[in-house]
């Protein structure tokens, strides 16, 4: 990151004090990161949140009262959004997908490395989706469950319209991330440079309207039988 901008600000929200002080302690170590704020539960968050405007706002699933899920849908609504990285334990894998199809940028595991967890608040403060191969394969699994079934039914026509406009290359390029693969594997498997998957990747995003790659493994999964 540019050394002269303004450390990105970051509230975390988490119910869990532990949780959040270890993340206070990761990110303010950082000269670049900053956390300005903190919250135990949804309602506390928007309180903390509209009158700190962070950048980015780091959302814990599930929480008592208001969840994160229904926290993020009400921030995202706001004219000049935070942007939303998910915690999750990957019990609640429902509300996970639930707050990807609203707009959150990505998630990351509770148990995930410090180097990591710093990478993710990088990219999603830059406006760039953050999604873990091994994680996507499984909020995939959750959405192509039984209990999804008959959404699945209702929206393929629509996903198959979707994919539709997209070129042979784009179509190879949104299954690999339906199945799961980061962009050295796709480019391992369609036999092209990374630079060449990250154009169609950023073509899928224009063409389908979405904003991060899992909305994109949504809509392929949406569309097959």
């Amino acid at each position: 990151m540019d050394s002269e901008r303004e450390p990105v600000r970051i509230v975390v929200v988490d119910d869990e004090q532990l949780v959040r002080m270890a993340l206070r302690l990761v990110i303010d170590g950082e000269p670049d990161l900053t956390v300005v704020g903190e919250a135990a539960d949804g309602d506390a968050a928007i309180a903390v949140v509209d009158e700190l405007r962070p950048d980015v706002v780091l959302m814990d699933v599930r929480m008592p009262g208001r969840d994160g899920l229904s926290t993020t849908r009400e921030l995202l609504t706001r004219p000049v959004p935070p942007r939303v990285l998910m915690l999750t334990t990957f019990d609640s894998d429902d509300l996970v997908l639930g707050a990807l199809r609203a707009g959150a940028l990505g998630f990351v595991l509770k148990d995930t490395q410090p180097p990591q967890i710093l990478d993710a608040v990088r990219t999603v403060a830059d406006g760039n989706p953050v999604l873990s191969p091994a994680a996507t394969a499984r909020v995939i699994a959750a959405a192509t469950g039984p209990q999804s079934t008959h959404a699945r039914d209702s929206s393929r026509e629509a996903a198959r319209k979707q994919l539709s406009a997209l070129t042979e290359r784009e179509r190879q390029t949104a299954q690999a991330i339906a199945d799961g693969l980061g962009n050295p594997e796709i480019a391992q498997r369609l036999r092209i440079s990374v630079a060449t998957v990250k154009a169609h990747t950023s073509s899928l995003f224009a063409k389908l309207a979405v904003e991060n790659r899992v909305q994109i493994a949504l809509l392929v999964r949406d569309a097959q039988d």
